[in-house]
């Protein structure tokens, strides 16, 4: 019997930062442990960014080498496919003509981030599996009726979302009649072999500081989708304790830049960090832990929400504090992993997490192994899926 024949969607070339690529790896390596036939392709026809320009760009050499480095890294040199939108019916890694072959051969699609707005061509494709990384807007969106939602979202035959509390009495965001079946961000547990014998000093996260474009009026109130609002809040942390903190931070600008580190937040370079998923792994590996906040989106409406850049830090056995979401109710917190709403509770996990760092460390790895393992997590969806 041939094995089923995937297609992951999603931006790594147009947004080459490695933690993206993990994001789409995590997927693509996850479902070939699996024993799926996978494929990456990426045809969303958006023009590229640029990290060190922090803008998007004319010239998608760099963004096509990204992509064709990071299947080759695992062997997978012929398993992909990036339309250059920049230069018209350019495509690389297999052609254009094979691509819309596959889409009718294929036994599924996973649209990850909802990278692509699918179109007549993956249509073809049986089974199409939306998976909305970032929830709150989509689900409110289609309750408002808007046009261009209904038509994205319902393009899809299934529907998977990091909001795991979506649907819960203490979350507000309504569903309407549609299915959203709850997932969380998987990792290949064998790409992040902890270092116990390592205890660096500093918390660090990777992050950006103000996103825009996605704000959502709600119910009354505005929800940013965005951290700063949340960073702001907590920027004095660093005064307010003896440990270090590090954080490679895209920034708007200088003043920014700044006001951060005026603060007593380490700063790094965020391009050279996510420059490869090596240095993306490295940067991880030796930080003490990680301490992050949530887009606002995520916080108030609790939505359950988890990232996939914490499962990381979990995986590579690097302890977790990060804002409360709701994911509380369903991933346990105090060993290795703890949440926040306080000043308090922030400082009590640093405090926690200092006193027996080892014993924090294995737990961590032992949470990204029953929580978020790749294994576990893509068969259930594909089982959900009837894959």
């Amino acid at each position: 019997m041939r094995p089923k024949t995937v297609l992951v969607l999603h931006f790594s070339g147009l947004m080459p930062l490695a933690g993206i690529a993990w994001q789409s790896m995590h997927y693509v390596l996850g479902l070939k442990r699996l024993g799926y036939d996978v494929w990456y392709v990426e045809d969303n026809g958006v023009n590229p960014y640029s990290p060190k320009e922090n803008q998007l760009v004319w010239d998608s050499s760099y963004n096509i080498a990204f992509v064709r480095d990071m299947m080759a890294r695992y062997g997978m040199a012929d398993r992909w496919a990036y339309w250059d939108p920049v230069k018209e019916g350019s495509w690389h890694g297999v052609g254009r003509e094979r691509l819309m072959a596959l889409y009718g051969e294929a036994d599924a699609l996973i649209n990850l981030c909802g990278a692509t707005k699918l179109r007549e061509e993956h249509m073809k494709c049986p089974v199409r599996i939306y998976v909305d990384s970032d929830p709150v807007y989509a689900q409110v969106k289609l309750d408002q009726q808007d046009a261009y939602y209904l038509d994205y979202v319902d393009a899809h035959t299934h529907l998977f979302t990091y909001g795991e509390n979506l649907g819960a009495p203490d979350c507000p965001v309504p569903l309407g009649d549609r299915v959203w079946r709850k997932t969380r961000p998987p990792v290949v547990l064998d790409e992040w072999k902890p270092d116990y014998a390592l205890q660096p000093d500093c918390f660090t996260s990777v992050a950006t500081w103000q996103n825009k474009g996605k704000n959502l009026r709600f119910q009354g109130e505005t929800y940013q989708w965005s951290k700063h609002v949340n960073f702001l809040r907590y920027l004095d942390l660093p005064k307010r304790t003896d440990q270090c903190f590090r954080l490679a931070m895209i920034t708007p600008d200088a003043k920014v830049n700044a006001e951060v580190a005026g603060h007593g937040w380490q700063l790094e370079d965020p391009v050279r960090v996510s420059e490869t998923m090596e240095s993306y792994a490295e940067f991880i590996r030796t930080s003490r832990g990680e301490f992050t906040v949530a887009k606002d989106i995520y916080v108030r409406p609790k939505s359950g929400w988890f990232s996939d850049r914490s499962v990381s830090y979990l995986a590579a056995g690097r302890p977790v504090i990060t804002q409360r979401t709701g994911s509380e109710k369903y991933v346990p917190v105090g060993r290795g992993l703890f949440n926040f709403d306080s000043w308090d509770e922030i400082l009590t996990a640093i405090d926690a997490i200092n006193s027996d760092y080892p014993a924090h460390c294995r737990a961590a790895r032992d949470l990204a192994g029953a929580y978020f393992d790749s294994d576990k997590l893509l068969k259930d969806m594909m089982s959900q899926a009837g894959l």
